[in-house]
């Protein structure tokens, strides 16, 4: 399956070999892919699972765009992490337990970042929350794919 989709993705990149290296594509596609699974699981969940109503866990109660991110988030952390790991940083030789982990602290501070970045946004500037979320998110891929390519999934020299 790995090989066939670095196959299905590779087979565009002759369209960005001129504007961007292999392995900055291949974050993108994948980031990409992400994103949109993200959007969509965002999307059914604000409007359909919680249908704009707050949740209430009894030490707190999260508003619907918040909620909406805590049980998204999971969910694309492991898309995420799959796909970085065996598509976009292959060549990464730390041993994968690591990575999740690195990949894990990534994710969090990403989390903290997005969580801010959503507080700002719809409850001080009053953007809608969907379009407020996709902003997040573009903030978080520049953010995640710094410290993912320095950090999470670099090749350590021997």
């Amino acid at each position: 399956m790995q090989k066939t989709l670095i196959l299905i993705i590779d087979s565009f990149y002759f369209l960005f070999k001129r504007f961007l290296p292999l392995k900055t594509y291949r974050y993108a596609v994948c980031g990409g892919s992400n994103l949109v699974f993200d959007m969509f699981l965002y999307f059914l969940c604000y409007n359909f699972v919680l249908q704009k109503q707050n949740v209430d866990l009894y030490f707190v109660v999260l508003s619907p765009h918040i909620a909406s991110l805590f049980f998204v988030f999971p969910i694309t952390f492991l898309t995420g992490f799959a796909l970085n790991k065996y598509i976009t940083f292959q060549e990464s030789n730390i041993p994968g337990r690591i990575q999740l982990f690195r990949y894990l602290l990534v994710g969090l501070s990403g989390f903290v970042l997005s969580y801010c970045c959503m507080k700002t946004l719809v409850d001080l500037l009053g953007i809608y929350p969907t379009p407020s979320r996709f902003i997040t998110i573009v903030v978080a891929v520049i953010y995640s794919y710094i410290l993912q390519n320095k950090f999470s999934f670099k090749v350590v020299e021997d």
